[in-house]
């Protein structure tokens, strides 16, 4: 047969050129190649069969490439429009404590109900900017930064235009939510947009008016919206002003040009009251909306008006936490914490930053803020899985601020709470590592077979003048060591491990380390004072029966958390040398059959030959 014929005859070719060492050999080459050149070929190959990519998809990545590191932190959240994979679904909200916005074009502003900004306001307060014609739909996202408190969200055209919005609840003018609106036009046509208010809704208490601001440069019109708001289960009123900048209805952007447009609204509104007190009380609150609104346009102006805001909450995220990343099933990571944190920070007001706040009432929050005893009282709140809610809806968020305010009110952290965002933060970031203010010192209650991540709590306030980071680390041999530092200090601080049976060692800027001690009774593995004397005396009172460094977590558990699984992780070399090894085994595999194949069919014909 002709075939057979031609495969002997190739057989016989690569035998004579080809030996066992240099086939190998030129496996290994050729592997090599594949290993290093594949990837860059085969992503030539993909790109080469897709099209030029779309305008508005690349001009979105340019507005969001400023986020990515941000979002790769967990400091901000990034949101496209449908939602895409990997991204989470966390609501884009504002707020300052005195009202919160669910930024969404039906979405109405939320006043204080409680402990949370639960009471919906018939007020729509969000501007839209209309589809530009012939343009198509756009491509959307949004991104909440968390440590500047504005959300941005950004509108991309195929023609080239783009719209890029900010919006951020006013820290220190609490009654202002001020929304800022930018188009750019790259082409060479004029485009005429349309701008959309909801405004009021379903409201028939509600009264209104128009005023005009000699603060204002534009000489723009302003609407004032006064009326009543029911309390649900109650039988309480709120009256509630709201006075907000008319916007036009058409905007025209000229070609290669861009337009700004900027929208403050003032909302100001009464504690809980009857139906007779509302004629007394609406003249008070629409009086006092409308103060606030000429006090914003005063410093809308001004270059430091958006710098405040931002410079307030960058203040509030000084002090935080640091968690290594976790891969196994429903862990708590730092985009979780971070995103709980933003949310609670934007319904809990910061008076002490507030620029209607006296100087008595800022040393009365100062001292509230600086004693801290009794908290935090409970255990380490990170292992607390009913605090850790959804956050993708409006009663999502509520829920879980409502929750994690009581929780740290019945734990002993009222008194942080009474300092507002500032004292609120400060009392989660101590519910996180179960770590507590008592009797002249500050105590680490976690247990040691919870320390199988690296954390670091930042800036920890103690006293007035005194910030202290403590840091945990999970070293190779899988055993977790602390390290205690200070930011700045007013005096001598000192700190022991559990037990404190060694003598306390003086802290400072440098980070001092210290084991994990394990203890019978469980009591606290660091203990850190300004009273060196308090600290000696304090081992007489730590009754123990015995005390032991703790022992190092089980690989698996590291494992759990590092790969996600409980084998843990093997490195790349490993996978390619056991894929190189398996494509070894069936060349050769081959070699073999084709060897043993051939030989039978040589030996069958030789046979009959012989016999003819």
């Amino acid at each position: 047969m002709e075939w057979l014929e031609i495969v002997r005859k190739w057989k016989r070719n690569i035998d004579n050129y080809f030996t066992y060492r240099r086939t190998f050999l030129l496996i290994t080459v050729v592997f090599g190649l594949l290993l290093y050149i594949g990837p860059a070929f085969v992503r030539w190959l993909s790109q080469s069969n897709i099209s030029v990519e779309d305008v508005a998809e690349r001009c979105l990545k340019d507005r969001l490439t400023p986020f990515y590191f941000g979002a790769e932190d967990f400091n901000a959240n990034i949101q496209h429009i449908p939602l895409r994979s990997q991204e989470k679904a966390y609501i884009p909200y504002t707020g300052n404590g005195v009202f919160g916005l669910h930024i969404h074009a039906e979405s109405p502003l939320f006043i204080r109900n409680g402990r949370i900004l639960s009471l919906p306001v018939h007020y729509h307060p969000v501007v839209t900017v209309l589809s530009a014609l012939g343009s198509g739909k756009p491509h959307e996202a949004t991104v909440v930064h968390y440590l500047s408190g504005i959300v941005h969200k950004y509108q991309c055209y195929n023609s080239g235009l783009y719209v890029s919005y900010q919006y951020y609840a006013h820290r220190t003018l609490p009654a202002i939510l001020v929304q800022e609106i930018k188009i750019v036009n790259p082409t060479n046509e004029n485009f005429n947009l349309g701008l959309q208010q909801t405004k009021v809704t379903n409201w028939p208490t509600a009264v209104s008016q128009v005023v005009t601001f000699d603060r204002d440069s534009e000489g723009a019109e302003y609407q004032i919206y006064t009326g009543l708001i029911n309390i649900p289960s109650s039988s309480g009123l709120v009256a509630v002003s709201v006075v907000s900048k008319n916007v036009p209805h058409t905007l025209e952007v000229k070609a290669r040009s861009s337009s700004s447009i900027q929208v403050l609204t003032a909302v100001n509104y009464s504690e809980p009251i009857s139906q007779v007190e509302y004629a007394t009380w609406k003249d008070v609150v629409e009086k006092q909306a409308v103060d606030h609104m000429r006090r914003a346009l005063t410093r809308a102006n001004r270059h430091s008006f958006k710098e405040d805001h931002m410079n307030v909450w960058s203040q509030l995220w000084s002090t935080g936490i640091t968690i290594s990343y976790s891969k196994a099933a429903d862990a708590i990571n730092g985009d979780k914490i971070n995103a709980t944190m933003y949310y609670i920070l934007s319904q809990v007001s910061s008076p002490y930053h507030e620029e209607t706040t006296t100087r008595q009432k800022k040393a009365e929050l100062a001292n509230s803020l600086f004693y801290a005893e009794g908290c935090f009282g409970g255990y380490h709140t990170l292992q607390a899985a009913n605090l850790w809610r959804e956050l993708s809806t409006v009663d999502d968020v509520n829920t879980a601020v409502s929750l994690w305010l009581l929780t740290l009110e019945k734990q002993g952290c009222h008194n942080l709470i009474k300092a507002g965002a500032s004292g609120v933060v400060q009392a989660m970031v101590l519910s996180f590592g179960a770590l507590r203010f008592s009797n002249q010192h500050l105590e680490f209650n976690i247990h040691p077979k919870y320390l199988h991540r690296d954390y670091t709590f930042r800036r920890l306030s103690y006293g007035n003048l005194t910030h202290v980071n403590i840091s945990v680390v999970v070293q190779d041999d899988n055993k977790a060591v602390l390290y205690v530092a200070l930011d700045r200090s007013d005096k001598s601080y000192y700190a022991c491990d559990g037990g404190c049976l060694d003598d306390p060692v003086l802290l400072g800027p440098q980070k001092k380390m210290f084991p994990v001690k394990l203890t019978d009774p469980v009591t606290a593995i660091l203990y850190i004072t300004y009273d060196k004397q308090h600290m000696e005396e304090l081992r007489h009172t730590i009754h123990l029966k015995e005390i032991v460094e703790a022992p190092a977590h089980e690989h698996h558990v590291i494992a759990l958390h590092k790969h996600g699984h409980h084998l843990g992780g093997l490195p790349t070399l490993f996978w390619v040398s056991i894929c190189f090894l398996i494509v070894t085994f069936h060349l050769f595999l081959f070699k073999l059959i084709y060897n043993e194949y051939c030989g039978q069919q040589q030996d069958k014909y030789r046979t009959r030959y012989g016999k003819l």
